[in-house]
């Protein structure tokens, strides 16, 4: 079985720009892809967890890893699955919430011998003349189609910032500059970042006449379609002082019973075959 094939029985497919492609990198190729984390905690949470699952799953298969840690982005705030806008962070706040994931980062994707990589877009956004942004970036991006995005239609009955509008040119940069340094030509997210994901390969595109690809993968939800991670508490978190261990276990040992099979194949490494064991088992 190959590595595509594994992610897509996994259930951790959501969308692929170009399914034959990407299937053909995955399982035949070594590949620098990315994924963005915006610091905008001093924890990562277990929806991270899902994506650094995906990245460790990638690199054991021979694939190198950029891990981005939003510097820059994290000033405007990403508007995709929010009903009002972020909160805005000082400069001090967002450096120390990156010192934070990449402290967490290290104890789950191997970053020795140039395995992976673990950037910050802040180094080249934050520096950024933004009339030359305008003339070079947003010159390629057409508003009417902007504004189709789910990211930005969902909040236009109750307000969009215009700061919050550039965010996908932000991200879309980020590809671009990754691509140029590091020749990375796969972008990974959550489902919720696939507007912004097409924005960064049509960007690539129109810039440098290369292509490049993006993947989406599930978001962690329950069968009923409910988010998962979240408790009366807030979120489940990965940092020991937010989350003890004690909640941590207890919250996956509350799972419904009908979300068990799931989240062992998303969230853990155990073979297939043996959760498939697992679930012809009676459980109670």
């Amino acid at each position: 079985m190959g590595l595509y094939e594994e992610l897509e029985q996994r259930g951790l497919i959501a969308q692929c720009t170009n399914t034959e492609k990407v299937r053909d990198m995955l399982n035949n190729d070594k590949v620098t892809f990315y994924i963005g984390f915006d610091p905008t905690a001093d924890s990562l949470h277990v929806g991270h967890f899902l994506q650094m699952v995906v990245m460790s799953h990638m690199q054991k298969a021979g694939h190198k890893p950029i891990a981005i840690f939003g510097g820059g982005t994290a000033m405007v705030g990403d508007p995709s699955g929010r009903t009002d806008m972020r909160s805005m962070m000082t400069v001090e706040t967002i450096a120390h919430n990156v010192s934070c994931f990449k402290e967490q980062f290290e104890r789950f994707i191997d970053f020795s011998d140039d395995k992976a990589l673990m950037v910050n877009n802040g180094d080249w956004l934050m520096g950024l003349n933004y009339i030359e942004f305008l003339r070079d970036v947003g010159v390629h991006f057409s508003v009417n189609r902007m504004l189709t995005a789910e990211c930005f239609k969902s909040r236009l009955e109750k307000g969009l910032s215009f700061i919050e509008f550039n965010y996908m040119l932000m991200q879309s940069y980020d590809f671009l500059m990754l691509h140029k340094k590091y020749n990375c030509v796969l972008e990974l997210g959550g489902d919720d970042q696939w507007s912004n994901i097409l924005g960064g390969i049509d960007l690539v595109r129109r810039t440098t006449g290369d292509e490049v690809y993006g993947l989406t993968f599930t978001l962690l939800t329950t069968s009923a379609g409910v988010k998962m991670g979240k408790t009366q508490k807030g979120a489940v978190w990965l940092d020991p002082n937010k989350t003890t261990p004690f909640e941590f276990y207890q919250y996956w040992r509350n799972v419904d019973d009908a979300d068990v099979i799931r989240c062992m194949k998303m969230l853990t490494f155990i073979p297939l075959e043996t959760i498939s064991e697992y679930a012809e088992r009676p459980f109670g």
